[in-house]
């Protein structure tokens, strides 16, 4: 079917006050495994493609956004495009011709004033060519920030959103989405982590725009689900999967030491984080497209 709108797929979700859900991919494997698995589960989803997946891939975008595009396109679910953590304004201008539909824009590391006006430029250029665009304000945890040797902690001084100052934030920058640090971190591999969700009521009250949850691996099924019905209306999800690639992979090699033909542990791997977005969405309780 026709690439979806992540714009059109969030709305839709803020009008059934549940969530889309987000997969970050790195590799064809991971796309196709998320296609997979919410076809099984019957519900639409975003495909994401990070700065960092980017440089992994030799700073090329092409190449991983046309297997995107072209298993998109051919999901039977609605399935959207979204590249991710972009600080690159060279990679944001490249977004519109590699056929993605949105972008998240994030100067959440720069002060303040600075911030608002690299996401305010960032979102003009984006409108002016029909692009739905997300953006950051506060920091999640789990960051690398230039400068600190360790990632940022989520519970630090400071990091998280403040709901008057987003409320300001949306305003003078007209971001169609805002995410949103409450408590969440990046590339946690154990689901302990947990959310303050009073902050989240007040910014679900103080903020115009869908809310954003980044980091969700690391949070347990229950807390999640609290988020959905706090306000949350897209959660991004990227380590799980390569939790559950790696685990499998493992497994595998570990059953089979002689094996050297890629596409057995590759094929194992694959449909692991296929199984494993199936039980995310599933367990939001996602309703199917309509």
């Amino acid at each position: 079917m026709p690439l979806a709108a992540t714009g059109d797929l969030v709305a839709r979700a803020v009008g059934t006050a549940s969530a889309v859900v987000a997969f970050n991919v790195i590799t064809l494997e991971h796309v196709e495994a998320v296609v997979a698995g919410a076809e099984a589960a019957g519900v639409p989803v975003i495909l994401q493609v990070s700065e960092n997946a980017v440089k992994f891939r030799h700073g090329r975008l092409l190449p991983l956004a046309g297997a995107t595009v072209a298993a998109a396109e051919r999901a039977a679910v609605p399935v959207a495009l979204h590249l991710d953590h972009v600080q690159s304004d060279d990679l944001l201008r490249q977004t519109s011709d590699a056929g993605f539909g949105s972008v998240m824009y994030d100067a959440a590391r720069l002060p303040y004033a600075e911030n608002v006006a690299a996401t305010r430029a960032a979102v003009d250029w984006a409108h002016a060519r029909g692009l739905w665009i997300e953006a950051e304000l506060g920091e999640v945890g789990g960051k690398a920030v230039p400068g600190r040797r360790a990632p940022l902690d989520a519970h630090a001084p400071g990091v998280r959103t403040d709901p008057d100052e987003a409320r300001a934030f949306v305003a003078e920058t007209g971001v169609d989405a805002l995410a949103v640090a409450i408590g969440s971190v990046h590339a946690m591999t154990t689901r302990t982590a947990t959310l303050d969700h009073g902050l989240l009521g007040r910014l679900a009250v103080a903020v115009p725009v869908p809310l954003v949850l980044h980091g969700s691996s690391g949070l347990p099924d229950d807390e999640l689900r609290a988020a959905v019905a706090g306000g949350i209306a897209k959660v991004n999800v990227g380590t799980a999967l390569n939790v559950a690639m790696t685990g499998a992979i493992r497994d595998f090699l570990r059953a089979h030491p002689a094996a050297v033909d890629s596409r057995t542990y590759l094929g194992v791997g694959r449909e692991a984080m296929a199984r494993e977005v199936t039980r995310t969405v599933r367990a939001l309780g996602r309703p199917g497209p309509r």
